[in-house]
């Protein structure tokens, strides 16, 4: 009952806090995590542990199949070269980017230890891009980028993650198994979310004029494709995300208008819920995380968790200009380059201050397994669970409170 007491309590906070944050306006999810970490440090307040494993299966499903149900698929498919480039090519470089600044700048950090760290980071996050950018305006073509990017890059950190951990577990990485091992992640996501849609579109025709039961199944199926997505060792995100694109289009041609106006109202609330509930509880663990940090390492470590996301934002910021430059040199060579698929340097400016670490991090780090295969605990495990949650906390608060004064000043 008293857990039970304290989830009712942060509910009708997230939601006080959210009708607060348009008044003064700031972002809603900034808010959020500033209250989370205040209230986090009240001496009254119970420790909220949070199990990443039900992090990722209660929040990620929905707030993935929603972001994939919402995306122009016109704008993903003309911009499917820089979504591409930034979700594989850029989350395996920027693993290894962090991996070399972790290695020489922390002391004992070993180069298994570094890649590790270097993978939970290197991904941005789904629910951020989101969050943060929802009604500032932006272009549909840079939300789609944005978006886009979010949602397939969570398949290379993970892959990236898993032979970290292996290394540091003592098994030898090896690269073609490393290649195939992703392409199995990757094609297998695809083929159960495909599975998934093409059995749900049959049953929904069964349906199609009972609100309630179309809407009942489309809430259950994000879920549904996660989980048996997992099952067979292939990525749960992207089957998610195939799931949540097909039934975008199914529900433009063949759903009648009052199943898609109750469709719309009913998720609306869902992931106002969810979205909100995050970003709290991300900000909630910081004070945990920060209690079992022993107090002569704190500000040491926070130092390092800053280093990190400067040098994180120089290395978006670096292949995010060039992957611009790359576009515009093949256009101007008559390649099959759509003009719609362009941007200018305004845009490739707020790509990169938009790349922000959220959910997923978080849940990646405090999945980190505490023993390794003999009994011996994690080397380093609280170093690192510490320096991630700080750089999510730096890059949500830093890069998104300063968001819209960016695109303010840059006329976009």
């Amino acid at each position: 009952m008293e857990n039970y007491a304290v989830i009712l309590v942060i509910m009708a906070l997230m939601i006080g806090v959210s009708g607060l944050a348009s008044k003064i306006k700031i972002p809603v999810p900034m808010l959020l995590l500033i209250v989370g970490i205040l209230i986090g440090f009240v001496p009254a307040m119970p420790e909220i542990e949070i199990n990443p494993e039900i992090i990722m299966l209660l929040f990620l499903p929905p707030l993935l199949y929603d972001a994939a149900f919402n995306i122009s698929f016109q704008q993903f498919k003309a911009n499917i070269n820089t979504i591409g480039t930034l979700a594989i090519g850029l989350v395996f470089l920027t693993t290894a980017g962090i991996a070399v600044i972790a290695y020489y700048l922390i002391p004992g950090m070993t180069w298994p230890l570094a890649f590790v760290l270097g993978s939970i980071l290197s991904a941005t996050d789904a629910v951020a891009a989101v969050g943060v950018t929802k009604g500032l305006g932006l272009s549909q073509r840079t939300m789609t980028i944005l978006e886009g990017e979010s949602l397939i890059n969570d398949a290379s950190a993970l892959v990236a993650y898993r032979f970290a951990v292996a290394a540091v577990t003592g098994i030898t990485f090896v690269t073609w198994k490393a290649s195939r091992e992703f392409f199995v992640v990757l094609g297998g996501g695809l083929l159960v979310g495909w599975i998934i849609f093409k059995a749900l579109s049959l049953t929904i025709g069964l349906f199609r004029k009972d609100a309630m039961v179309v809407n009942s199944l489309i809430l259950l199926m994000p879920f549904v494709t996660y989980l048996i997505a997992e099952h067979f060792g292939v990525s749960g995100v992207i089957a998610v995300v195939v799931l949540g694109l097909g039934m975008s289009k199914l529900s433009r041609n063949k759903f009648p208008d009052h199943v898609k106006e109750q469709s719309r109202n009913f998720w609306d609330i869902i992931i106002f819920l969810l979205n909100g509930l995050i970003f709290l509880l991300i900000g909630l663990e910081f004070p945990i995380i920060l209690k079992k940090m022993p107090h002569i390492q704190v500000w040491t470590y926070a130092g390092y968790a800053v280093i990190i996301v400067l040098v994180t934002l120089l290395i978006r910021m670096a292949r995010v200009y060039l992957q611009q430059f790359n576009l515009q040199k093949a256009f101007q060579g008559k390649r099959k380059i759509s003009e719609d698929a362009l941007f200018d340097s305004k845009t490739s400016f707020i790509i990169t201050w938009s790349g922000m670490r959220g959910i997923v991090s978080l849940a990646i780090a405090l999945g980190l397994p505490a023993t390794l295969n003999d009994g011996e605990p994690f080397p380093l495990r609280s170093e690192i669970v510490f320096l991630s949650i700080a750089v999510v906390l730096i890059s949500l608060l830093g890069q998104g409170l300063t968001l819209p004064w960016i695109i303010k000043k840059l006329k976009l």
